[in-house]
């Protein structure tokens, strides 16, 4: 065949496989029998292996994922990823309906409610049609580019459908206006990543066949197969991709996308897959009919769902009413009860966490529940067995508290026989048999109480630093699991997280199911980590309530761990997400002289101390260290536009009017915010006040 040849039949070939791919994975419809896809399949790998110019980013045989990456470098969204604020009840569905009609008194409201796929939520970015760039929602602001695993995906395009007035059957469109034919020269739309249970079920099987450890749940398997370094990996995994929403276009002003219905049918003539129900509401009645409808019709879709998120249809009406600073007024998630089995207590043990907490375990007879098999559960804390007199033998009520952690939420009395024995709390440690304490709980997560093994070489204490250090969110070293860990500290190869870089082949090769081929992995995983970002070394410490979200604030703010080391409390609780507790935990943390000699052994070692996502503006700027507060309309800034400003400047936007707001900036019908600011002597500043203070 000619180049000229193959270049035409590779066109058509990509065309067709494109229109098939799109039948079949985002309509459901297949329009081609298996074994003929494969043939045109293979012909298009064929021709490509042939004539190797041919293979476009966007080609279908890109799916299978490219080269490995080192890691997910930070990507900022063109708007921002607000979380949803959530309800489980009815009563309040209606009040934030009474709440919203109360922004926007005279307008009559229409309503969307969606199935909340329990998934992980990405950003998909397209320039001329074609996918660009990929990203996790992150901090809501900024994510991680995982553009290389996305691709993998049958349901993410990668490049858009030229718009017809048609849909796949033929029939005409005529919701879709001519003006929408064009695809913007930018746009970012919205989704979730999941897994459907026939597919994590499958995945399960595959890892137990290989002695490999199985994942909890679908949603636990997506986020972990998204966080992979390796495309390969997760071309392998049965992820799906559904898109609920556009964050931002080119020409969004456009008439014909300003409400949200005709957006989800716009998206899903463009190539995405969208939501496969939707209902379209006028009343309180009418919400409350929908989501208890999709709460009978969920258990049959292919995939798991935690509730139903409803929206306002109008995009103007989404403008008027905004956001807090954390989610947007228009919109909430209502979680459905969550789901809860009996079965039968068998025995109660001691579970002791990186910061020496010991928590009881409930070990249970199997049963399944929300989408796994449960066998052990939580049972928080001493205080909270004896409130409940859980005893050993019991039969309880488990339930996932929000349908994640399993816990024991109580106990069936009327199927107690006598023979049930009371748990008595250990007196020592079970793990090093060193004393414990009583005390109010520190760590992030912990009750309120709490008993503390007060040994910090407890090798429970040791395995549990490793493993927070080793996982995917912290310094992400593949193949350092709970299994590696728990081998590293019982040969005492490892003490603490510095004696991870002076692992050898050689120390490795004595080690149980440790081949060759593992430990190079192991150890080449181990060198990779050297090169993380800082804010990923500073979550990877295990500072006491120093989470995620606070360690990327820190290296926003601070170009390097040693300017961080250097900075105050006053200092510290400048910074967005750290207040006095925080500062205080991570100023104590830097202070011990046993801290300090890690961090230098670490930097002996080779690690990487500055930041990637230093903002020298943010550090520097003239609203350092004030918050504001944004109310009401603005006659020409949105509020995302004057928020994006103050944190440019060094500012930081606040939901609520406090003793600590240095400005309010108040818009038309500013309500209570504007009030409670003229009580406390708060500033005030209208739009043009605020572009003056911006030095505009």
């Amino acid at each position: 065949m000619l180049p000229k040849e193959a270049e035409h039949r590779h066109a058509e070939l990509v065309e067709q496989i494109r229109a098939h791919d799109y039948a079949y994975y985002v309509l459901a419809h297949p329009t081609i029998a298996d074994q003929e896809y494969d043939r045109l399949y293979r012909e298009l790998v064929d021709l490509e292996h042939k004539f190797p110019a041919l293979i476009m980013p966007d080609s279908p045989t890109q799916r299978v994922g490219g080269a490995p990456l080192t890691e997910f470098k930070p990507v900022q969204h063109l708007t921002p990823m607000r979380s949803l604020d959530n309800t489980y009840s009815q009563d309040e569905l209606r009040e934030f309906v009474h709440r919203v009609q109360r922004l926007v008194p005279r307008e009559k409201l229409e309503w969307m409610v969606e199935p909340k796929v329990d998934g992980v939520a990405v950003n998909l970015r397209y320039e001329k049609g074609v996918l660009t760039i990929g990203a996790t929602r992150g901090d809501g602001t900024t994510g991680d580019d995982i553009t290389e695993n996305l691709k993998t995906i049958r349901t993410a395009p990668h490049r858009l459908k030229a718009l017809k007035l048609s849909n796949a059957h033929g029939d005409a469109e005529s919701s879709i206006p001519t003006a929408l034919q064009t695809i913007p020269k930018v746009m970012e739309v919205r989704g979730e990543v999941y897994m459907t249970r026939a597919g994590f079920a499958r995945l399960n099987a595959e890892r137990k066949k290989l002695s490999e450890e199985t994942f909890a749940n679908p949603r636990n398997a997506t986020a972990g197969s998204l966080k992979q370094l390796d495309p390969g990996i997760v071309a392998k995994r049965p992820l799906d991709l559904v898109i609920y929403g556009l964050g931002f276009a080119d020409g969004a002003d456009n008439q014909d996308l300003q409400r949200h219905d005709s957006v989800l049918s716009w998206l899903k003539l463009l190539g995405f897959k969208t939501p496969e129900k939707t209902w379209h509401c006028r009343s309180v009645e009418e919400l409350i009919g929908a989501i208890e409808e999709l709460d009978q019709l969920r258990q049959k879709f292919s995939y798991e769902t935690d509730g139903a998120v409803i929206k306002l249809n109008s995009y103007a009406l989404r403008e008027k009413t905004g956001f807090t600073s954390k989610a947007p007024r228009w919109a909430i998630a209502y979680k459905y009860a969550a789901e809860q089995a009996e079965t039968r207590l068998h025995g109660i043990t001691i579970q002791v966490g990186r910061t020496g907490a010991l928590t009881p375990v409930a070990e249970l007879e199997p049963v399944f529940l929300a989408g796994s098999t449960i066998s052990r559960a939580t049972l928080h804390n001493e205080d909270e067995l004896r409130r409940k007199d859980i005893r050993i033998g019991d039969t309880v009520t488990i339930e996932k508290a929000g349908e994640v952690i399993p816990a024991v939420v109580g106990v069936v009395l009327t199927k107690r026989t006598g023979k049930e024995r009371a748990f008595e709390f250990p007196s020592v440690c079970p793990e090093c048999q060193s004393a414990v304490s009583r005390s109010t709980g520190a760590a992030v997560g912990e009750s309120a109480v709490v008993w503390r093994c007060t040994n910090g070489d407890c090798p429970a204490q040791v395995r549990g630093r490793l493993e927070h250090w080793c996982s995917r969110g912290a310094m992400d070293i593949e193949g350092a699991g709970e299994v590696l860990v728990a081998q590293l500290v019982k040969h005492a190869l490892v003490r603490d997280v510095a004696d991870l870089y002076s692992l050898t082949l050689e120390r490795l090769a004595n080690l149980e199911r440790m081949g060759e081929k593992s430990a190079r992995n192991l150890l080449a995983g181990i060198e990779a980590s050297k090169e993380r970002d800082l804010w990923r070394l500073i979550f990877g410490l295990g500072i006491l309530h120093v989470g995620a979200g606070v360690a990327k604030s820190l290296a926003r703010r601070f170009p390097s761990f040693d300017a961080l080391s250097q900075a105050t409390i006053e200092q510290l609780t400048q910074i967005e997400d750290v207040g006095g507790v925080i500062a205080e935990s991570l100023v104590d943390w830097l202070a011990k002289k046993r801290n300090q000699q890690l961090i230098e052994r670490l930097r002996a070692a080779g690690l990487n101390f500055r930041s990637t996502q230093f903002d020298s503006k943010s550090a520097l700027g003239p609203f350092s260290g004030k918050t504001f507060v944004l109310t009401g309309t603005l006659p020409k800034l949105k509020r995302d536009d004057a928020a994006a400003k103050i944190e440019t400047l060094g500012g930081k936007v606040s939901g609520s009017v406090s003793q600590k707001t240095d400005y309010v900036i108040a818009g038309e019908e500013a309500g209570s915010k504007l009030e409670k600011a003229r009580r406390l002597g708060v500033t005030i500043l209208d739009e043009a006040q605020f572009l003056k203070l911006c030095g505009q």
